[in-house]
């Protein structure tokens, strides 16, 4: 069975290429760039470059390629970016979704759409998949943009929400905590906010995850996060003292005080329910998150 990542040179997209040619799955990588993906080795795993910004080159990879299932993880995922670049979010997380559904759409290829919880607009919280979508920043607009794209395409689909996604970068991309160890590490105080609400996901348990959605050919919308409620400064902290490093140089701040080019929901967290019952999905704690992320390799 063959499997096209697009976005496959990102954090998420190493460990999903990782675990389905582990699975024994063939495949088909995409990503903007040259590859940064250490499986080209494998006769399994083969790698195009792709910016979905482009209509003529996607149009021109996704007719050559051969394939049974599609996990679409390519976006620009930081919101600071999407502010900064709102016509060229629109055109990589929104319309390039659609290119890739109206490209596929006749041979109706299963797919799997990788979301985020900034979908909605922080006010409540422990979201359901059927929260009300609602977003508040420009990330969040095109993400959801592309959430309807999804639903409206003819073939079976699914919508995986997912929330503060941390763990081992390997592909260059650093997260929370890896900031916080290389920050502290040099000796450097780094402001952390405080007010924002969290459920992070360990990266591996979202590709976990993933994997069960496709082995189960779920549909509909699932989230895939952590159960516990953590704010980002309180997993600083914790990643701090993990490591042996001086917690007191971790500044709490709130979201106003950071002033950031966008704005970020307060209270997100995600329910995961649905996701544990139908999938058997089971995230490991934020402690074992923490000893896997920083684990001898």
């Amino acid at each position: 069975m063959k499997i096209l990542v697009t976005g496959a040179n990102g954090f998420l997209g190493y460990y999903l290429c990782k675990q389905l040619l582990l699975q024994g799955y063939k495949v088909l990588a995409t990503g903007r760039g040259e590859c940064r993906l250490p499986f080209t080795s494998s006769p399994s795993f083969n790698y195009i470059s792709m910016d979905l910004a482009d209509i003529d080159q996607t149009r021109t990879v996704v007719s050559q390629l051969n394939f049974d299932f599609i996990f679409h993880a390519a976006a620009i995922g930081k919101p600071d970016d999407c502010e900064l670049d709102k016509t060229r979010a629109t055109a990589v997380n929104a319309e390039g979704t659609g290119m890739l559904l109206e490209l596929i759409a006749n041979t109706k290829t299963p797919v799997c759409y990788i979301s985020t919880d900034f979908v909605f607009d922080g006010k409540e919280g422990n979201y359901a998949e059927d929260g009300l979508v609602n977003p508040i920043n420009h990330y969040g607009v095109t993400k959801a943009q592309a959430e309807l794209l999804v639903r409206a395409y003819p073939g079976d689909w699914s919508i995986v929400r997912t929330v503060l996604v941390y763990g081992r970068p390997m592909t260059g991309r650093s997260n929370l905590l890896s900031i916080v160890q290389e920050k502290l590490t040099q000796g450097q105080t780094y402001s952390v906010v405080d007010d924002q609400i969290r459920t992070p996901t360990y990266v591996e348990d979202l590709v976990a995850g993933l994997l069960l959605l496709l082995e189960k050919r779920a549909l509909g919308v699932y989230n895939l996060c952590g159960e516990e409620i953590l704010t980002p400064f309180e997993m600083a902290v914790k990643t701090a003292k993990y490591l042996g490093l001086n917690h007191e140089l971790l500044i709490r701040t709130s979201s106003a005080s950071l002033q950031q080019l966008a704005q970020r929901p307060l209270v997100t967290g995600l329910k995961i329910d649905k996701a544990k019952e139908e999938l058997g999905f089971m995230p490991r704690s934020f402690e074992q998150g923490l000893m896997d992320t920083f684990r001898p390799h």
